[in-house]
């Protein structure tokens, strides 16, 4: 039973998971939209959005906490200079997940995720 097991597996171990987080997060913030499975887009969600928060706080610490998931420097003062500021007065709910039905290959649901224009 999975009593208080929180979070999909996705059939992957759990260093290979964040690795998956943390580059499809960055991927998020680099292009503001893409394209993956539904688990995985619903995954992805509430850890771009703290990210997100940090960035609205803008402060060090929060840079810092941020830093620790987004390695690549480009992509974390964007995140910090440009998403952060755009959703200061939005209180959450900074994406957006859109069904696009089944992947040709192996039929997969497949989803796009996608940052908010406001």
């Amino acid at each position: 039973m999975r009593h208080q097991a929180k979070g999909r597996q996705l059939s992957r171990t759990a260093e290979h998971r964040k690795a998956l987080l943390r580059n499809m997060a960055m991927s998020l913030f680099k292009h503001e939209r893409i394209t993956t499975t539904t688990a995985k887009a619903k995954e992805l969600r509430p850890y771009a959005e703290r990210l997100i928060t940090l960035a609205r706080r803008g402060d060090l610490q929060a840079r810092r906490l941020a830093e620790r998931k987004i390695q690549d420097r480009a992509i974390l003062k964007r995140l910090f200079a440009e998403i952060g500021p755009r959703f200061a007065s939005r209180p959450g709910g900074y994406t957006r997940i859109l069904k696009l039905g089944h992947r040709a290959g192996d039929g997969a649901e497949t989803a796009r995720i996608e940052l908010l224009a406001e």
